[in-house]
């Protein structure tokens, strides 16, 4: 494949992260009239969010497996095609159990674009695996910075909220098109670390590794997917602020998370050592979190949402992925579904546990954040320890 082909395949796989970052947020900042739509209470909403881990849960980890045996593309293409139901689907609910069906398609789509695209971009950029993988992150990003515009634009309008399950809809249904003529690359695999895994078993550190970065998928998951989808709630009713300055804080928060990705993929290029990235990424955003629990001040809530926003969300998930590529390099949409199958996990989880906390107020959803934070910090902590196991197969 030329440059050319290569630039814009990769476009159109991130295009469908862009829908995947408006999906994140969509269901949170609709809640009042999805609730008025299925006749239940906000936290009920969230319960429905939950759904999107189940889906995940359901075929990540078979989906990435299958993915090294049939090929990238027919993956992304199934993605797509299970997430437009999704936004077509909510809108039409006329109940909760419904929704909660196509909350789980949605994250099922999820896991079929996961399995596809994550490996397909390292094999389409193999001496850029890390920085290509991040750029995800920016095309989420994104798309959560412009549906809570998009969503105060409608409100304001008067304008019916389906509008923007609509606009997404038809987004992946045009991007389809496009992704169906393009070619993928082949799954060339590097036979040198082959090699080094098949002929020598994984030591004690290497095991004690894959384990603590899958753990790790799961809590850099919860760490941003908590604020995403509380961070407006806990500016209206922690520090009283009106719904569009609340909303607005998940804007920051999602320039934040750009602004993220533009740091990491310049220090990535710059051959700084992931594990030392991941590490610093991870303590800045448990500091930030302690901010905008325990200091409870606009400015500095302003601020801590571009800062998490930047550490947490900004690429720092993709960054783990890639190290544990490292450990089994012929099984990248495996180990994309093992470590994918850990943050479904927790998007199945975090709702349920939230929506319990929720009734003790939103501040102790915020605490909670601050744990996992720290739980994050020891899990990069060891991958920092144990980063002369990991060079050896770089």
């Amino acid at each position: 494949m030329n440059n050319r082909q290569r630039v814009r395949l990769g476009f159109h796989l991130y295009l469908n992260y862009f829908v995947h970052g408006m999906a994140i947020v969509i269901l949170a900042q609709n809640m009042v009239p999805l609730g008025q739509q299925w006749n239940v209470s906000v936290s009920r909403v969230a319960m429905v969010i939950s759904s999107l881990g189940i889906g995940r849960l359901i075929v990540l980890y078979f989906s990435g497996l299958l993915s090294d045996k049939f090929g990238r593309k027919i993956f992304v293409q199934l993605g797509i095609w299970t997430y437009i139901p999704f936004f077509i689907g909510i809108i039409l609910s006329p109940n909760v159990y419904v929704a909660y069906f196509f909350g789980i398609l949605a994250g099922m789509a999820n896991s079929f674009l996961d399995s596809g695209t994550y490996p397909a971009l390292m094999e389409l950029f193999p001496h850029r695996a890390a920085s290509a993988n991040v750029f995800i992150k920016a095309f989420i990003s994104a798309g959560e910075l412009l549906l809570p515009i998009m969503v105060t634009v409608v409100e304001q309008n008067k304008i019916w909220y389906g509008i923007n399950f609509i606009i997404a809809a038809v987004i992946l249904f045009i991007n389809f098109f496009f992704i169906s003529k393009l070619k993928f690359p082949d799954r060339a695999i590097d036979s040198v670390k082959v090699e080094a895994t098949k002929s020598h078993k994984l030591n004690f550190l290497q095991k004690i590794n894959a384990v603590t970065l899958t753990i790790y998928g799961y809590v850099s998951m919860s760490t941003f997917y908590l604020v995403s989808q509380w961070l407006t709630k806990y500016g209206q009713e922690v520090l009283k602020m009106n719904l569009a300055s609340a909303r607005y804080l998940v804007s920051v928060y999602s320039i934040g998370s750009l602004t993220g990705v533009v740091l990491l993929t310049i220090l990535t290029s710059r051959r700084i050592k992931s594990v030392s990235v991941m590490l610093v990424s991870t303590v800045i955003s448990l500091l930030a979190l302690l901010a905008m629990t325990f200091v409870l001040d606009q400015n500095v809530i302003f601020i801590s949402s571009f800062v998490i926003g930047m550490s947490a969300a900004g690429g720092v998930m993709q960054i783990g992925l890639v190290i544990m590529s490292e450990l089994f390099p012929s099984k990248k949409g495996t180990v994309t579904g093992i470590y994918y199958t850990a943050g479904a996990i927790s998007s199945f989880t975090i709702p349920l546990i939230t929506g319990y906390l929720y009734q003790f107020g939103v501040q102790s959803i915020m605490i909670f954040d601050c744990l996992i934070a720290l739980i994050g910090v020891v899990c990069g902590s060891i991958i920092y320890a144990n980063r002369f196991q990991l060079k050896s197969l770089e």
